[in-house]
């Protein structure tokens, strides 16, 4: 019998760790995570001018009104609208705590005249032109080309308009309490941040 003149060697291939890009913090992307009063009123404006101008703005609107986060935003229903009382039922999301909250005139408007021209009647407020309800990602672009036709100078996405609304308020004077019940927080930590940078909060301090 003859000897084999093979032998054995090891493998050559280097195994090599896959690296995950790692996302920037948002900190580095952008200076602040809300926007004012005066940015959501131009994407407002803005979002007007789409194929679907009203819907659009009254989605803009109604997230802002209510803190709403994009998920609570596109489920939305017709029957948590009170049009009579003028009332909306907001229902949380992240076990936030269910709140009612009062529409004012210019948003109530809206949303009549929303359902009015609807044309695939729909348990949901906001739809597509196919009348299935409105996506996150949907909403998401909408916000972000919005925010580039304002010409806001950073990227702006859906949960800039909760934050939006918690700055907003706290800056009017609101209490801390009834904003968080307002935003449906569970833990008013999460609140705190809006008193906290609020410009309000040294109005006094050269007088």
């Amino acid at each position: 019998m003859t000897k084999s003149h093979l032998k054995l060697v090891g493998p050559t291939t280097e195994i090599r760790t896959v690296v995950t890009p790692r996302r920037r913090p948002n900190a580095e992307l952008r200076t602040r995570e809300y926007l004012t009063e005066a940015e959501v009123a131009k994407l407002r404006d803005v979002a007007k001018d789409n194929r679907y101008g009203h819907r659009d703005a009254t989605m803009i609107l109604t997230a802002f009104r209510h803190g709403l986060r994009v998920s609570e935003l596109v489920d939305l229903r017709w029957d948590q609208i009170d049009f009579d009382t003028a009332n909306l039922a907001v229902r949380r999301a992240k076990r936030g705590t269910p709140s009612t909250h009062p529409i004012m005139g210019d948003e109530l408007r809206a949303l009549r005249r929303l359902q009015r021209e609807q044309e695939s009647k729909s348990p949901f407020v906001f739809t597509s032109e196919r009348g299935s309800p409105f996506t996150t990602a949907g909403f998401a672009r909408l916000v972000e080309r919005a925010g580039e036709a304002a010409g806001l100078g950073f990227k702006a996405h859906p949960h800039m308009l909760r934050h939006a609304c918690g700055f907003a308020l706290a800056g009017k004077g609101r209490d801390t309490r009834a904003l968080q019940a307002y935003l449906g927080h569970k833990n008013i930590q999460h609140t705190v941040r809006y008193t906290e940078l609020s410009p309000t909060r040294f109005k006094d301090f050269w007088r």
